[in-house]
């Protein structure tokens, strides 16, 4: 083998090489995590700062990358099938071909090798290495990259300047690249975190919790009327400490007149009776705060932002007619994205869905269907104008009293308890 010979073959697999490199290149500036670079930078990383400089360079890079895989592909098309050919003609000849046949076998022989080594090793495996290793990967390519989107840039500026004319010229605008991901992105990383052991159960719940935090309404989260406790101004002290002992709530939105669809403020029972201590007067003791008013179909992360912007951690829901909805408060919020909040004085609150075995499941009235849907894979036909389950059931029997029943398929629904017309808990069982 001659010395023309080895020199071509070397520079084969220096192109081939190239390829690998500048493949490499591209997936791994677009995987690896900007925190994660961010992070090596603090920490005095010289690789991570040109890692820095070319992520958000994203554009220009991408574009380097591809004409060094560009560049490398048609070097190696134009000086390696010509030395395949070579290195096969003997074999071919000793095959006693005629001159044309020879050529043509040779050819396509030489193509398919170099093709195979260019894609295999020059692209395919590159790239599975740079996805699975990116911030590996995009630290050693940093310094070569750089250097080499430097020593180019008049090239890869016209190149991308072209690029861009021509796409004005077709009425598409051009933006630059974002590492940004949508929700739906967030999601299956999650869910891919959580099934690789990288974040436990209740970590993967809240950040469930908050993506579907902005989908759900005041009216979804709120007490209703029937269940609010409110004080009037005009009660006297027995009757406003009695119901102060019974509830054990913060804070009591404030009637006139026991009307609930006119609410003047709320109290703070707990600045109330430190003003007591000095007062010894309940009447003097009240001290009246302002309460925001909230549409019921306001998102509650508008309701959230209200709260925060009034320093108040309650608010009244109304409805369509401008009456008295309901209320929702702070932890209401709250529970939304970490769940059931209790203290010491919930001992009696009951769970939105309680397991009782494998088949039956004891649900508040207050359980949206779209809850119920998700989790047990139920269809509540008809149900377009209701939320919830007991509102549902009461629409499917306006005559319902506790003990009736509705049925789904494969599930009895049956009314435990009712209060005022309101159904407040059911039984859910699974058929076998």
């Amino acid at each position: 083998m001659d010395s023309l010979l080895i020199l071509n073959l070397s520079i084969m697999a220096l192109l081939i090489a190239l390829t690998a490199m500048f493949v490499a290149a591209e997936f791994s500036i677009i995987k690896v995590r900007v925190s994660r670079i961010d992070q090596l930078i603090s920490e005095g990383n010289k690789s991570a700062v040109i890692s820095k400089r070319i992520i958000d360079n994203l554009d220009y890079y991408l574009s380097a990358c591809q004409l060094g895989i560009t560049v490398s592909a048609l070097g190696l098309g134009w000086l390696g099938e010509p030395v395949i050919e070579q290195l096969l003609r003997p074999l071919f000849e000793a095959l006693s071909l005629n001159e044309p046949i020879t050529t043509i076998f040779s050819f396509g022989v030489a193509f398919a090798i170099i093709t195979f080594f260019h894609v295999v090793i020059g692209e395919m495996a590159p790239k599975t290495m740079a996805i699975q290793n990116a911030e590996n990967i995009a630290l050693k390519v940093a310094w070569p990259l750089y250097l080499f989107g430097r020593f180019m840039e008049p090239a890869i500026r016209l190149m991308n300047g072209t690029s861009k004319g021509l796409l004005s010229l077709a009425g598409i605008k051009t933006v630059g690249y974002e590492q940004a991901h949508s929700e739906e992105d967030l999601k299956i990383i999650m869910t891919q975190s959580y099934n690789s052991g990288e974040i436990n159960q209740t970590e993967l719940s809240y950040m469930q919790n908050i993506f579907s935090f902005d989908e759900r309404m005041a009216k979804d989260i709120m007490i209703p009327r029937t269940q609010m406790e409110t004080i009037s101004m005009e009660m006297d002290h027995g009757d406003l400490m009695e119901i102060v002992r019974e509830h054990q709530y913060t804070r009591y939105p404030v009637t006139e007149q026991g009307d609930k669809d006119d609410i003047i403020g709320f109290i703070n029972v707990k600045e109330m009776l430190t003003n007591y201590t000095q007062e010894m007067d309940l009447k003097k003791s009240i001290s009246m705060h302002d309460i925001p008013f909230v549409h019921d179909m306001a998102p509650i992360q508008d309701v959230l932002v209200k709260m925060q912007k009034e320093h108040v951690h309650m608010a009244i829901v109304v409805d369509e007619y401008g009456g008295t909805a309901g209320v929702i408060t702070m932890e209401d919020i709250l529970e939304e994205i970490v769940g059931e909040i209790r203290d010491e004085f919930d001992e009696d609150e009951r769970d939105e869905i309680k397991t009782l075995d494998a088949n039956r499941y004891l649900l508040n009235g207050r359980v949206l269907l779209s809850d119920l849907e998700d989790r047990f894979a139920l269809n509540f036909y008809d149900s377009e104008d209701v939320d919830t389950i007991g509102g549902w059931v009461q629409m499917m029997n306006t005559e319902i009293t506790e003990g009736g029943k509705v049925e789904l398929p494969g599930h009895t629904i049956t009314v435990r308890e009712m209060e005022n017309h309101q159904i407040i808990r059911l039984l859910l069982v699974k058929h076998e």
